[in-house]
């Protein structure tokens, strides 16, 4: 979700919230979901410079049993929350990225069947931008109900509502599962990530 014109995260999130709770929906408690970088480590990498690999390792409120490994393009590793202390343990493997540890925690609302979580994005003590998840109860197979959540997201996100997320495009018949909305925050968080980088001025 973009931040509105003239106004701050902050602010977009306050409106954001307040449109769900005109519309009915009411708080359920809070969320968090977070996410840490690890690049592989130099003494791994051959002597033909080939690039390092990248792998998030994130966590859920949600699944608060599980820890969640995921790599670029990669399959996603479900693993229960000790996976953290094996990390330490690859550091000969795996090393951490500075400053790398980015996340979005905001509040939960229900709206019928609806869950909708609308977080603030922060990297260190500053926010980047806003996330919205939405998950719609009855329903496992994501293509199945497509169209009922873009009906219900229209309602208000208004023109920001967004396409059907690429983790729907190879699996159209399938289960979701958490490792889903893990691999569309990736991908969030690596958007958000990008846009700091590049200079305002620099942008087409």
């Amino acid at each position: 979700m973009p931040v509105a014109e003239g106004k701050s995260v902050q602010q977009t999130v306050e409106l954001l919230t307040r449109k769900l709770e005109m519309l009915g929906a009411e708080k359920q408690g809070t969320f968090c979901v977070d996410c840490e970088t690890y690049h592989t480590a130099a003494s791994t990498l051959g002597s033909q410079g080939q690039a390092g690999k990248l792998m998030y390792v994130m966590h859920n409120s949600e699944y608060p049993l599980s820890c969640f490994a995921l790599f670029e393009n990669g399959p996603c590793l479900v693993a229960d929350t000790n996976f953290d202390v094996l990390m330490v343990k690859l550091k000969g493997f795996f090393q951490s990225a500075k400053a790398s540890k980015i996340e979005t925690r905001g509040t939960r609302y229900q709206y019928c069947d609806f869950l909708v979580k609308v977080g603030t994005v922060t990297m260190g003590p500053s926010a980047r931008g806003i996330s919205v998840e939405v998950e719609y109860g009855p329903c496992v197979v994501a293509s199945d109900c497509w169209s009922l959540l873009l009906e219900f997201l229209q309602s208000f996100l208004g023109s920001h509502t967004p396409g059907a997320p690429a983790v729907f495009g190879n699996r159209h018949d399938a289960v979701y599962s958490p490792a889903d909305t893990m691999v569309q925050y990736m991908e969030l968080f690596n958007k958000i990530r990008k846009q700091q980088q590049v200079p305002v001025a620099g942008i087409r």
